[in-house]
């Protein structure tokens, strides 16, 4: 069986042998640094953490670079904290001679993982591939990577499957691992696995295409009566006209107002022209937008609009969305959305 490579997740063991460390060590307090008040302009070591290293190794591997004091001190401390499980493998940028509890606090730190590649929640695969440019893979690498990955069945693109998360890979890691590793998260979320059986009504791709939608088009707090206007607009045959499927064909982010001329584009993208779903997703999701493909809200609504930041309304009347919409012009023409 291939070995996935698991990002984000803490490889070493801590729990199954602390006791056994216990035992051995005593309760004697380890060797550890004081905490520094101020980390600004001290010196710093970059530490590689390969891949599948253990806690222990770890621990020494930060002693013997003098990020602390001593091996046992870092150990018990993520032996105490289950955010130890989160500690990713690849570089991370430490201070020097620091207390063992700001040690795994710098670990944990986002900023301080060098190159560190973010997918963010509606994230598109193109912004993906460009972060991995960044990275340093070469087009050739990402285009195999991309060639090569595994997707699961009845999906014949990653758009969608790119879990959103912060990645980072240790050194030697190749462009392909690296994709397969964020189609992997993608599909050991439990959410995502709910998803990945599909219902009566929808596949799993038109699932996770409702669950792209739903991300781009509400916050977080809406998303289940997003939903539920979509499959309702499904269920009844009526075009489900989505701000977001056009400004995904236009790869355009920020924008609030669409022009009719853009909803006049030739793409099978184009929810204004074509009937029923997109051919795919239109982003990467996440597990709350995916949550609400799967259960919408209870309703009867056929339309959403926002009317200003945070006042997004749902109605069945026809009437009352265009006078929802003469309310957003004027919140627009005052600079509401700015």
């Amino acid at each position: 069986m291939k070995k996935k490579i698991e990002i984000g997740v803490f490889l070493g063991i801590f729990l199954a042998i602390s006791t056994l460390y216990f035992a051995r060590s005593g309760p004697s307090p380890a060797p550890d640094y004081p905490t520094k008040t101020e980390t600004s302009g001290a010196a710093e070591v970059i530490i590689d953490i390969p891949q599948g290293s253990s806690g222990s190794e770890i621990a020494t591997l930060l002693f013997t670079e003098n990020v602390i004091k001593s091996s046992d001190a870092f150990f018990r401390v993520a032996v105490g904290d289950k955010r130890s499980e989160k500690i990713a493998p690849g570089n991370h940028r430490l201070t020097l001679e620091i207390s063992a509890n700001q040690a795994l606090d710098q670990l944990l730190d986002a900023d301080r993982i060098p190159n560190l590649i973010r997918i963010y929640e509606g994230g598109w695969k193109s912004e993906v591939i460009s972060s991995l440019l960044k990275y340093g893979f070469t087009a050739r690498e990402i285009s195999q990577a991309f060639t090569d990955v595994n997707v699961p069945q009845g999906f014949k693109d990653t758009e969608g499957l790119l879990f959103p998360a912060q990645y980072s890979f240790s050194k030697g890691t190749t462009a392909s691992a690296a994709v397969q590793a964020m189609v992997d998260r993608f599909t050991d979320e439990p959410t995502a696995k709910k998803l990945l059986l599909g219902t009566k009504e929808f596949s799993p791709q038109q699932l996770l295409t409702i669950a792209s939608m739903v991300q781009a088009e509400g916050d977080e707090k809406d998303f289940a009566q997003v939903s539920r206007v979509i499959h309702n607009r499904l269920a009844i045959g009526m075009p489900l006209q989505l701000d977001s499927t056009v400004h995904y064909i236009k790869k355009v982010r920020g924008q609030i107002f669409l022009s009719t001329q853009s909803t006049l584009i030739n793409s099978a993208y184009n929810t204004y022209k074509r009937y029923g779903l997109p051919p795919g997703p239109i982003g990467n999701p996440g597990i709350a937008a995916m949550s609400a493909a799967l259960k919408p809200a209870d309703g009867d609504w056929l339309y959403f609009i926002t009317v200003a930041p945070g006042d997004t309304r749902f109605t069945k009347s026809n009437d009352e969305f265009n006078n929802w919409k003469t309310l957003y012009a004027k919140n627009r023409k005052a600079g509401a959305f700015k």
